[in-house]
């Protein structure tokens, strides 16, 4: 299986100035195998320390800063010479916080060696107090498979090297194949174990199996590393979330939660728990679509999305028969699975800042707010081929931004300002409009 991210390590390899490297993901989404893979396929030698499961190793670290000496004890953990030609792998590394901290003395003692660290829950243990090596290490978020990815998972590269040479007349005769994997990506998601499971038996009953897995996995990791009180708020509000997008006002609504009209401050840590495990996104709608969208962030309004996209299905319980009615998988609870994947594809692909506008009355939403370099583009999206898009329209009157995209079922076009940028292209979004 091939991961693009693996790319990226490669570029960090050959980097005369890298700093160690963090690795941050929600639990499953491959950053043991790709750390693995990369040690396996670039350097000579490699060696992997997982301190979530080895106590000795982890009472090192939390012995001592000095890298020499921690070098030596992994090199007798290990049995092996490490050297600066080899890759050096903490696993799990929140759960060992000084681990975090030494990495900044392996930046300024020894830069020569390559480490690279990852953890499940790293970007909760941050937000603990953890003492972060600021300006001492490079970071990279892992996420679940692209589209582009999975499409080159189950035999279809060719396919998936048109859309990223952007061949659209070649790509509108395969229209109904591309329309048919989207589809199946839908239900299947991201999840490494799930995509490889179904490319070696097409079972959509064990994918379905493999997904309720995982999530039961996220409500262990609830039980194990979440304060008692905060426990049962965090659960609740996971459970929510497909509730939540298959409104028509997909904003999340904490009174949904449980009937009662909690304040917001009681819910709020669930929220960034969630958020900093990598399971959520958050996405906030913006009083005005200006640069820089931070400025503008409405915190107290917002839309929750999940990590991946069949994660989603499976926690909505959407039957796989969708699969083979048409275009009922895209307009599934009220466009929410659509918008669900042009998220995940624009986050994945470029880590882009997103948000969302409304207007005051409610009368006009786009689903997305995309800022890319210096520029704010709105960005629509459609379940279907059905063009018709009045909010994109009252956006435009109001805003006159310098390019709008909306995206689909329909093939590419530009007409003036305007980008129709497929579904199954919408990676491209910004190598399109970001130029």
């Amino acid at each position: 299986m091939k991961r693009y991210a693996l790319q990226h390590l490669k570029a960090w390899k050959e980097n005369k100035q890298r700093k160690p490297l963090m690795i941050y993901g929600a639990r499953q989404v491959g950053k043991t195998w790709l750390m693995t893979e990369f040690g396996k396929t670039e350097f000579p030698d490699f060696i992997c320390i997982n301190l979530e499961k080895n106590s000795r190793m982890a009472a090192l670290f939390e012995s001592t800063l000095e890298p020499g000496v921690l070098l030596r004890g992994m090199e007798m953990e290990t049995h092996k010479k490490i050297t600066p030609e080899a890759l050096i792998i903490l696993d799990e590394i929140q759960a060992c916080p000084k681990a975090i901290t030494s990495l900044k003395y392996f930046c300024e003692d020894f830069p020569a060696y390559h480490i690279v660290a990852a953890g499940s829950l790293l970007g909760v243990a941050l937000h603990k107090g953890v003492s972060f090596p600021v300006g001492k290490v490079e970071s990279l978020n892992m996420y679940p498979l692209t589209f582009c990815e999975f499409l080159d998972a189950i035999g279809e590269e060719q396919l998936c090297e048109a859309i990223n040479a952007r061949q659209f007349d070649i790509l509108k005769v395969f229209k109904d194949k591309l329309t048919d994997y989207l589809k199946t990506y839908f239900y299947v998601g991201g999840m490494p174990e799930v995509v490889s499971n179904f490319v070696a038996n097409r079972d959509y009953q064990k994918v379905r199996s493999i997904q309720n897995r995982i999530l039961n996995d996220y409500k262990q990791d609830f039980s194990n590393h979440i304060p008692d009180n905060m426990r049962d708020k965090v659960t609740k509000l996971w459970d929510s979330v497909p509730q939540q997008l298959a409104k028509e006002n997909k904003k999340f609504v904490y009174k949904d939660i449980s009937g009662t009209n909690p304040r917001s401050k009681e819910y709020d840590p669930a929220v960034e728990w969630l958020k900093d495990s990598g399971l959520i996104y958050k996405i906030c709608r913006v009083s005005k679509p200006s640069l820089p969208i931070e400025a503008y962030r409405q915190n107290n309004i917002f839309k929750l999305y999940v990590s991946d996209i069949g994660l989603l299905g499976a926690k909505s319980k959407m039957d796989v028969r969708v699969l083979l009615e048409g275009a009922q998988v895209f307009t599934e609870f009220k466009g929410a699975m659509t918008e669900q994947f042009v998220l995940q594809e624009l986050k994945t692909n470029a880590d882009i800042d997103m948000a969302y506008w409304a207007n005051e009355n409610g009368q006009a939403e786009i689903d997305f707010i995309v800022q890319t370099g210096t520029k704010i583009i709105p960005l629509e999206v459609k379940a279907g081929i059905n063009l018709r898009a009045k909010s994109l329209s009252i956006y435009q009157e109001k805003f006159k931004p310098e390019k709008s995209v909306r995206t689909s079922l329909a093939d590419y076009k530009q007409t003036g300002d305007l980008y129709d940028i497929p579904l199954y292209a919408i990676e491209l979004f910004d190598k399109i409009c970001g130029s």
